[in-house]
């Protein structure tokens, strides 16, 4: 049985923020290890943006999730320009929905994510 309070990926709001990280995405495509959504495999069923075969960003609804060092995550959320991850239940401390669907946003955020994840 499917999980309620997980979020849809049947709707055009998903579609657009999977595009979206696609075409976001590409500007990293030079970076090493990375591997762009349209080239690596999928999690949670959509899209992810790795680098070193690790996952730092996809979208499982319709807001970009991105993984960061915890103290951003919490300055994220307190901001409102981010919110926890997952949705309804506990939040995982590296992990945050980016509100926005700014293409500039989201590249700023990509940015530090694949910094951070490639450590």
């Amino acid at each position: 049985m499917a999980d309620p309070g997980a979020p849809s990926r049947d709707t055009p709001a998903h579609a657009a923020a999977e595009a979206r990280l696609h075409a976001v995405a590409g500007a990293f495509a030079d970076r090493p290890g990375v591997v762009l959504p349209a080239s690596g495999g999928r999690h949670f069923g959509t899209a992810t943006l790795r680098v070193h075969g690790r996952i730092a960003a996809f979208t499982p609804g319709d807001h970009l999730v991105v993984k960061l060092p915890a103290a951003r995550v919490a300055a994220l959320v307190a901001s409102g320009e981010g919110l926890p991850f997952p949705d309804g239940r506990p939040p995982m401390r590296e992990w945050v929905a980016v509100v926005s669907d700014d293409p500039g946003v989201w590249s700023d955020v990509l940015d530090e994510a694949l910094m951070y994840v490639a450590g």
